[in-house]
C-alpha cells in the first residue's frame, strides 16, 4: 500500500495521483468528511468488488456512493421534487439517501432496487469528485466489524495482516471525532433512519 501525505502545498499533485490510481481501478483510501474512506470508481464492477475483498464485506450488503452534485445523483436514482427538497437541505454533508436506483450502476451497489448516495462535505474529495466526472465508492475503511479509522496508523494496522489491501493510502492526520454518515431511506411516505 503506497502512502501519500497530504495538505495545503500539494494538494493539487495528491489529486493528480489519486485520480490517475481511480482511472486504473485501483482502490484508495481517503479521508472524508466522517472518516477515512474505502474509494473506488463506482462504474467499474471490478474496481467495486475490490471493495468488498478488501472490507471482507458480505454479498448483499452494498455500499453507499459519492457523487459529486445533485445533477450526477439523478443519472444513478429517481428523485422526486419532495427528496429534492430534502436533499437540497442535507447535501453537501454527512447525510447518505436512499433513493430507488436508475440500475446504471454494479448490481452490488443496490439493495432490493435501491442505491445509497452522499455528496460529502470535503474539498479534496470533491475534487477526486469533480476531476474524475465518476461516482466513487463511498464506505469506511476498515475491516468489517472493526471499528472506522480517524488516522492512517488505524487504516495502516488494520489492513497490516489482511491478505487484500488498498492501492492507496492519502494521510491527511487525524480527522475530527466524527461517526460515519447518518442513512436515512427517503423512498416512501415516511423517511426511515436505517443508521443514527
Amino acid at each position: 500500500m503506497k502512502i501519500v501525505q497530504v495538505d495545503d502545498e500539494n494538494l493539487d499533485f495528491v489529486v493528480g495521483e489519486a485520480v490517475r490510481a481511480l482511472k486504473r481501478g485501483k482502490v484508495l483510501v481517503c479521508p472524508t468528511d466522517t472518516v477515512y474512506g474505502l474509494v473506488a470508481d463506482a462504474t467499474n464492477e471490478e474496481a467495486v468488488q475490490r471493495v468488498f475483498k478488501i472490507k471482507g464485506r458480505e454479498k448483499g450488503k452494498p455500499l453507499p456512493v459519492f457523487v459529486k452534485d445533485r445533477k450526477m445523483a439523478k443519472q444513478f436514482a429517481h428523485i422526486n421534487i419532495s427528496q429534492t427538497k430534502f436533499l437540497k437541505n442535507n447535501w453537501p454533508g454527512k447525510v447518505t439517501a436512499v433513493l430507488e436506483s436508475t440500475h446504471v450502476l454494479p448490481k452490488e451497489l443496490e439493495l432490493h432496487g435501491k442505491i445509497a448516495l452522499r455528496i460529502p462535505d470535503y474539498e479534496l474529495l470533491n475534487l477526486l469528485l469533480k476531476k474524475v466526472t465518476r461516482p466513487l465508492t463511498g464506505t469506511s475503511a476498515n475491516v468489517s466489524g472493526a471499528p472506522s479509522c480517524s488516522s492512517a496508523q488505524e487504516v495502516i494496522a488494520q489492513f497490516k495482516r489482511e491478505k487484500y489491501k488498498p492501492d492507496l493510502l492519502i494521510d491527511a492526520g487525524r480527522l475530527p471525532k466524527s461517526k460515519p454518515s447518518k442513512v436515512i431511506d427517503i423512498t416512501g411516505n415516511r423517511r426511515k433512519i436505517i443508521r443514527n
